[in-house]
């Protein structure tokens, strides 16, 4: 049996269009990173923020960690929490997504038990969602070659691994309005969400 107990919530990020950090957004009185690092403990028994302001999470996270290629965007973080994690494979969830789908984690995991990819990652058409997603300790070597190398793109280092991914249809069964990939990137996104209450501690 594979382990699956970390969890790596990603809190860098430039949060341009949001006009102030995002690790900072808060919901119901609670930081948004403190509310997901509480419901992800019922799934996972490490949590891990990769964060370039570590004073934030002290006491909150089990690990926290930063960089260690930065500037390189998003697959850098991962790359730091890969390295950080104890588990073979981690969930990888960013800072500005405040749905979790436990549902969907499950069914994530009983697919990974099944095979041998690196990865686990849904499919929006022609495009992946890298986060909502399993990342193996195996690829550590890869990511950092590939970053070395001035590459970024999340799905153009997936392409050359086994990677186990799902089609949009089959998501859009655990979550209809895709709710679990919704991201929190501008005021007006901040300010919607939490005018229609849809800020839930439960499962879609």
């Amino acid at each position: 049996m594979k382990s699956f107990g970390s969890a790596i919530i990603l809190a860098g990020g430039k949060s341009t269009r949001m006009g102030f950090d995002k690790q900072l957004l808060r919901l119901r009185e609670r930081s948004l990173i403190e509310g997901l690092i509480r419901r992800l403990g019922g799934s996972f028994h490490e949590t891990i923020v990769v964060t370039n302001r570590p004073e934030l999470y002290i006491g909150l996270a089990d690990k926290i960690t930063g960089d260690i290629i930065p500037d390189m965007g998003p697959l850098s973080g991962i790359h730091a929490g890969l390295s950080a994690a104890s588990s073979e494979y981690s969930f990888v969830i960013a800072c500005d997504m405040p749905q979790l789908n436990t549902k969907y984690i499950d069914y994530m995991m009983e697919l990974l038990n099944k095979n041998e990819s690196m990865a686990c990652i849904t499919k929006f058409g022609d495009w992946i969602e890298p986060f909502n997603a399993f990342y193996s300790k195996a690829l550590i070597d890869h990511i950092e070659s590939f970053l070395m190398g001035g590459g970024k793109a999340v799905h153009r280092l997936l392409m050359n691994h086994n990677v186990e991914y799902i089609p949009e249809e089959v998501a859009r069964g655990f979550s209809p309005d895709w709710g679990m990939f919704f991201n929190l990137n501008t005021r007006e996104d901040l300010l919607k969400y939490t005018e229609e209450g849809t800020f839930v501690e439960n499962d879609e």
